[in-house]
């Protein structure tokens, strides 16, 4: 009899679980993010500093480099116009220096041409002899004026210390006062140096 009613006995349903509690198992824990996102913006970040370092060193060098060239191009243009200075003053130097010498050298031939001069002054015209010293004189003249030197104008000219050196005073009539009225002795230069000052005489 016992075994019927055992065979006959069904088993209980288990008991449902609350549907809130079925949800949540199913569901699960919600999903973290992902540990790499945030360190990553970090390092770009990082990044983005250091080059924006790096370009304002770069930019720092560029404009200290810029500036030393500068200071080095004003340094040689300042250098060149020293050395083109120093040769303008040693050629000005050097060429006062050769007229110097070159008006001594002179100086002494101008005695000579004197003396020329003043024998033509008072040679017969009629002499054959007169025409050897008239060419003696020309090559001399020709030499002399091939080495720079240039005969002080006096004809109709004002007295001028500078070229002039007056040995006296004589009345002239119908002369301005100061006016060159006679040559005793010929003036040169050479350049613009007075080797010799024209000997004259003035109008009062």
């Amino acid at each position: 009899m016992s075994s019927k009613k055992d065979k006959t006995r069904h088993t209980e349903p288990e008991a449902e679980q609350p549907p809130e509690v079925i949800s949540e198992q199913a569901e699960g824990p919600a999903p973290e993010a992902a540990p790499e996102a945030l360190p990553a913006a970090e390092e770009l970040q990082k990044l983005l500093a250091e080059t924006q370092s790096r370009a304002a060193d770069l930019e720092q060098q560029l404009a200290d480099a810029q500036s030393q060239a500068a200071e080095y191009k004003d340094g040689w243009q300042r250098a060149v116009a020293e050395l083109q200075n120093y040769r303008r003053r040693v050629e000005a130097e050097s060429k006062e220096t050769y007229n110097n010498a070159l008006g001594n050298i002179v100086k002494r031939y101008l005695l000579v041409l004197d003396d020329l001069e003043r024998a033509l002054a008072t040679c017969p015209a009629d002499q054959p002899w007169v025409e050897g010293i008239e060419l003696i004189y020309r090559k001399l003249q020709t030499i002399l004026e091939n080495e720079g030197l240039k005969r002080i104008e006096t004809e109709g000219q004002m007295f001028d210390p500078n070229f002039h050196e007056a040995i006296g005073q004589e009345p002239a009539e119908g002369m301005d006062s100061g006016k060159i009225i006679g040559v005793v002795q010929q003036g040169y230069m050479i350049g613009e140096r007075v080797i010799r000052p024209a000997l004259v005489r003035v109008a009062q």
